[in-house]
C-alpha cells in the first residue's frame, strides 16, 4: 500500500478496521446486562441524594443494596457454570425483584418525578428481559 506522500505501509496493520485488535482479543466486549446494570447504578446513585432526609440513610441503602446485590450477582453467575450459575441468575432475579419495588415505593411518595421513574424502569425492564434470556439460555 502506498501513502500519499509516496511512502510504502504494509498491508497488514493492527490499525485497518479488518483485521482483529489486540485490545479486543485482550478484554472482550462487555456484555449488554452489565452494561445496563452499570447505567443503572450510574444513575441511581445521585438520584436518591434527592431522597428527604428523614429517609435518605435507611430507604436509599435498601434501594443501593438491592442494586448492589443484582450487579454482584450477575458478575458471580458470569463467572460460574452450571447449578451454581443457575443459583447466582436466581438471586440476581430476586435483588430485581426488591430494586422495583423500592423504585416504585420512591416514586409513589413522590421522591422521583415521573420522568425519572420512567427513565429508571425502562432500564430494569431492560436489565429483566436480559437476565430472563441468560436464565434460558443457561443449562
Amino acid at each position: 500500500m502506498v501513502l500519499s506522500s509516496g511512502t510504502l505501509r504494509p498491508s497488514w496493520s493492527p490499525f485497518t478496521s479488518n483485521n482483529l485488535q489486540l485490545s479486543t482479543l485482550m478484554n472482550p466486549p462487555e456484555m449488554v446486562i452489565f452494561t445496563r446494570t452499570f447505567d443503572l447504578l450510574a444513575w441511581l446513585l445521585p438520584a436518591t441524594n434527592h431522597f428527604p432526609r428523614a429517609h435518605r440513610h435507611d430507604f436509599t441503602r435498601r434501594l443501593l443494596d438491592a442494586a448492589f446485590d443484582l450487579r454482584e450477582r450477575l458478575e458471580e453467575a458470569n463467572l460460574r457454570q452450571g447449578k451454581a450459575r443457575r443459583e447466582r441468575l436466581e438471586r440476581a432475579d430476586e435483588a430485581l425483584v426488591r430494586l422495583k419495588v423500592y423504585v416504585r415505593l420512591a416514586a409513589q411518595l413522590g421522591w422521583l418525578q415521573p420522568g425519572q421513574y420512567e427513565h429508571a424502569a425502562g432500564l430494569y425492564a431492560e436489565v429483566g428481559r436480559l437476565l430472563g434470556g441468560w436464565q434460558k439460555a443457561t443449562p
